[in-house]
């Protein structure tokens, strides 16, 4: 290998270069992930660990090198204990690059055009719904709280969870990987009981409350008006056409936009009264 230039007694080539670049950019991504939680810690603190051990091999500390080598057979078994939700994240977030989008958007786009149909049906006849869409962070505690269903999302499905004589309707939908995984799901109730200028049903505090406390997207259909809310980051957006719904779904799982600007997957569609 051709040696670029020296640094010391390190010869530096250009393949040592591109392996820098790469690593650099996976730790920032990682970092990118885990910023904001207290597992950026836990990361910091193993970064700082593998450089004082590349150092002790360089300056020959063999004492120190031998003791963090040793510690070093159970890194990876830690590192997989301690980040297993971090590491569900990264997962998702590389799953959702454009590179796999020409491989999942078939699907999803399939999934929310049978979740649009049911929505206007449910908004014009005032049928109340809460529906769930779980992202990067594992809500495994809230699913079992339902009744298992591990159904593919239709729009019969949806009609008949949230028929006021099912006695699953007054709890909220879970949608998981594209399926329904559960259905009459109970909800922690955020304690912000107005939003704006309106005064939250139990719904919609159930919406704004999961989404205070998990990376989740949450539907409600209004019983009393109709109207359609979707809940993010603690923060609702309300009054959605079925157009509108539509374009921040795509944009919120991440899904790509018909290539004709702004044309719905269902042209007959009516905005939400």
């Amino acid at each position: 290998m051709i040696s670029l230039f020296s640094i010391g007694f390190i010869d530096v080539s250009l393949i040592d270069i591109i392996d820098v670049v790469i690593v650099a950019v996976l730790l920032y991504k990682i970092h990118q992930v885990l910023r904001n939680t207290i597992a950026v810690q836990i990361f910091l603190g193993i970064i700082a660990i593998l450089a004082i051990y590349f150092l002790t091999e360089v300056i020959n500390f063999r004492s120190l090198h031998w003791i963090l080598q040793t510690l070093s057979n159970i890194w990876l078994l830690a590192f997989i204990v301690l980040f297993q939700p971090e590491l569900r994240r990264l997962l998702l977030v590389i799953v959702r690059a454009p590179v796999f989008s020409s491989f999942m958007s078939s699907n999803l786009n399939e999934t929310i055009g049978e979740l649009l149909e049911a929505v206007q049906e449910m908004s014009e006849k005032h049928i109340g719904a809460l529906i769930v869409f779980a992202r990067s962070r594992n809500i495994k505690m809230t699913i079992e709280t339902g009744i298992p269903v591990q159904g593919v999302i239709t729009r019969e499905l949806l009609l008949s969870i949230f028929n006021t004589k099912s006695p699953l309707h007054d709890g909220a939908v879970i949608v998981q990987n594209g399926m329904v995984e559960a259905a009459g799901c109970i909800l922690p109730l955020s304690n912000t009981t107005k939003f704006q200028r309106y005064k939250l049903g139990t719904r919609h505090r159930a919406a704004l409350g999961i989404s205070e406390q998990a990376d989740i997207l949450a539907l409600v259909v209004s019983e009393e008006t109709g109207k359609i809310t979707l809940a993010e980051e603690g923060t609702l957006f309300m009054h959605l056409s079925i157009d509108k719904l539509e374009k921040l779904l795509k944009e919120k799982l991440s899904i790509e936009t018909s290539t004709e600007e702004n044309k719905p997957l269902f042209p007959f569609a009516k905005a939400a009264k």
